[in-house]
């Protein structure tokens, strides 16, 4: 009777293993069918409107020679890194939904890896980008001698090694013997210790943050000052709407700041944070699942926030969905 109670304790249990036939098998998550739809479809969608969105921008910029300017350079940077989020950071990510890791120890390194090359490359551009429009604002004069097509590619080639730099640092541990954290089979974690921690909260938040606020802070002002000035101009040559046209600039100044401080920050605070209250013990690491994806999602808005915005990039749209793009001489049409 004692061996066929043990069995039938054993059969309930494999029912929640990841893998039912080892005996170190990490146990599955308990969530409903409905619950885990609801999570397979909502996730999948966000990531497959990042690759999309994002995949856009890189053929739209790549393809047409009029966007081969170098503001263009640095959002198709951005771009790539947001669709390596995309494919195959969400993705994995979803595979991890029921708590499983089936993909094996090799991947899931690589997975922590891409996963910190993508953010910080990401976090990077956008910096690379607030210096690009600072220059291009505050020094217009100097603009095309000091933000040259070869420094622009130089200074992305510089992004993607320090960000390289960064993950291997950050991950060297697991580099070197992939799995050694994980409890059991099933299982993909990395732990970072506290001064790993603390360098990446502050290359990756603490540093960009500042670095965009106060670059972004100094275009508003030069922005409102020369909307000012317009405004005197205007009223000294003729009456016919200078208010409206001085409201529009200052309305757009304020918008490109607040869009890109308050979507940065919504995006990346709550997971910094997170990290900061898991290293003092305040949180399980199991919690972090929607700060992380909060800040995947910040993939899914740069290209919103830098490419929509743009005329260029609706024409570009409509020249690839109805594949016009794929007509001789494409290239060269014009969509400014």
């Amino acid at each position: 009777m004692t061996y066929s109670f043990l069995s039938l304790n054993i059969t309930l249990d494999e029912s929640d293993l990841c893998f039912p036939s080892l005996n170190n098998s990490c146990r599955r998550m308990s969530r409903s069918q409905l619950e885990a739809a609801i999570l397979f479809t909502l996730l999948s969608s966000i990531a497959l409107i990042t690759m999309v969105l994002n995949l856009l921008v890189i053929i739209s910029i790549s393809h047409f020679r009029q966007l081969h300017t170098t503001t263009n350079l640095l959002l198709l940077s951005l771009a790539v890194a947001d669709f390596l989020v995309g494919f195959p950071q969400m993705l994995f990510q979803i595979f991890q939904t029921r708590g499983c890791w089936i993909l094996g120890e090799i991947a899931c390194t690589m997975y922590f890896f891409c996963g910190f090359l993508a953010v910080s490359v990401s976090v990077g551009n956008m910096v690379l980008i607030s210096i690009d429009r600072y220059v291009a604002i505050c020094d217009p004069m100097l603009y095309p001698t000091k933000v040259t097509m070869k420094r622009v590619q130089f200074s992305i080639y510089l992004c993607w090694i320090f960000s390289a730099l960064h993950a291997s640092w950050i991950l060297r541990d697991i580099l070197k013997q992939p799995g050694r954290h994980s409890s059991c089979y099933g299982d993909c974690i990395a732990i970072i210790n506290f001064a790993e921690g603390l360098v990446d909260l502050i290359a990756t938040f603490f540093a960009p943050f500042i670095i965009i606020t106060v670059l972004y802070m100094r275009v508003f002002v030069v922005a409102v000052s020369q909307a000012r000035a317009m405004r005197s101009h205007v009223t000294s040559v003729t009456q016919q709407h200078p208010t409206v046209t001085a409201q529009k600039s200052e309305i757009k100044a304020a918008k490109t700041l607040g869009i890109l401080v308050v979507v940065f920050i919504l995006c990346s605070c709550p997971y910094y944070c997170f990290t900061v209250a898991a290293e003092s013990n305040l949180l399980t690491s199991s919690s972090g699942v929607v700060e992380l994806w909060l800040i995947y999602f910040n993939s899914c808005l740069n290209p919103v926030i830098y490419a929509f915005c743009y005329p260029w990039f609706r024409k570009s749209i409509k020249f690839i969905v109805t594949l016009q793009i794929l007509q001789p001489g494409s290239c060269e049409a014009n969509i400014l």
